[in-house]
């Protein structure tokens, strides 16, 4: 059992900090510079999609961030499209001009939607980003920038929370999160590629653009993936931002966390070729050590490193030293729990408490993803207000 449970303790151990070392150094050993900004006249046309779904109280907002963005304005159409939406969103959006208003009725997930407003593109360059997200005015040019390297297949953008000296628990751990990730992103980027890109901000070739089944759950994951499989670099352009407030709390927060985790399972069940080491070694790499091992056997490992520990405490004082180290840890995590319930807060314990959360989402990911109980479309969380 001791061996088994250092092992455990090992994975759990790599999976959340020691990769990030490991690609760190990696990446400084790789030392490999941005590409330079090219000129205006070589900048290739582009086409800023904007799924929506019920997204009225963001949504005029949004247009106008899209507006003014920075970018040539003959080489670039912007394609909002709002199937399903019941909340007024599609009328908003097809009064207002300067925007390409798409709408139906149905609703069949974002991957429908996605699928069914690329043909409409006109740009060689498809960029899409969330409703909710405010993008800085360069983006547009940063992402396209990139595209000058012809091994590079897609472009992801920096997703950033936004925090007030009062965060709670959600804004907390999760800001916390997306900086550690960010960095994560930043580093695989330089060695070789980001394995998958999320969908506040990302981009690809048209001509790379591969149709997604309609029940892909995490649809621009499954994208980016699909295209590192082709042998395409996803690259990490962290100039190009896309802001967002956190979820309006942890109840909300775990409503996303497990269905990107239940996403998470359906995307290693069908990238078959990022999964083979012998299809590409450094993709294989990075994909099973950024994310389908935090995915798939940490939660499960963190539960039997717990209990397990509880049996080895003779062996040698290390082991007690580590059980007692569990308890603080888990009762840190208790306290931000009972904090952020009764409203009060404070930062240090939030992050032991988003970390248990999300541990336990990608648990009851796994459950709903076995019973086959994630559908494509999904409930909206609620983002907190913007202070």
């Amino acid at each position: 059992m001791i061996l088994i449970f250092w092992i455990s303790l090992f994975v759990v151990f790599y999976a959340f900090l020691g990769y990030g070392i490991v690609i760190f150094i990696l990446a400084k050993l790789k030392n490999k510079s941005n590409t330079p900004l090219g000129q205006e006249e070589l900048y290739p046309t582009l086409t800023l999609v904007v799924p929506c779904f019920n997204e009225r109280d963001y949504i005029l907002d949004k247009i106008e961030n899209s507006l003014q963005l920075l970018y040539p304005k003959d080489k670039l159409d912007i394609i909002f499209i709002s199937d399903g939406s019941d909340d007024g969103t599609d009328a908003l959006v097809a009064q207002h001009g300067g925007v390409i208003a798409m709408h139906r009725p149905e609703r069949r997930g974002k991957a429908a939607a996605m699928n069914r407003a690329v043909p409409e593109a006109k740009g060689e360059i498809l960029v899409f980003c969330d409703a909710n997200t405010e993008l800085n005015k360069d983006a547009l040019l940063l992402i396209a920038a990139r595209y000058q390297d012809a091994t590079v297949g897609a472009v992801a953008g920096e997703k950033r929370i936004l925090q007030s000296d009062t965060s709670d628990a959600s804004e907390a751990g999760e800001g916390f999160y997306w900086r550690y990730e960010s960095a994560l992103k930043k580093w695989d980027a330089e060695f070789y590629s980001i394995v998958g890109a999320a969908g506040e901000l990302f981009s690809c070739r048209k001509n790379l653009y591969e149709e997604l089944p309609s029940d892909s759950i995490l649809d621009d994951f499954m994208l980016s993936m699909r295209i590192a499989e082709k042998g395409f670099r996803v690259v990490y352009e962290p100039g190009a931002t896309a802001t967002e407030t956190a979820s309006a709390n942890v109840d909300e927060e775990m409503k996303r966390k497990i269905r990107i985790a239940a996403g998470g399972w359906q995307s290693v069940s069908r990238l078959k070729r990022a999964i083979n080491p012998f299809h590409n070694f450094k993709l294989w790499f990075q994909y099973i050590s950024h994310r389908v091992l935090r995915w798939t056997v940490t939660p499960f490992l963190l539960l039997f490193v717990f209990v397990s520990n509880h049996f080895i405490t003779n062996a040698s004082p290390i082991y007690l030293w580590l059980l007692i180290g569990q308890y603080l840890f888990y009762s840190f995590a208790l306290i931000g729990f009972l904090l952020e319930r009764r409203r009060i807060k404070f930062k240090p314990f939030f992050i032991p408490y988003y970390f248990v959360v999300m541990n336990y989402c990608a648990l009851a990911g796994f459950f709903r993803f076995i019973k086959g109980q994630q559908k494509a479309t999904w409930e909206r969380s609620i983002r907190a207000a913007k202070k």
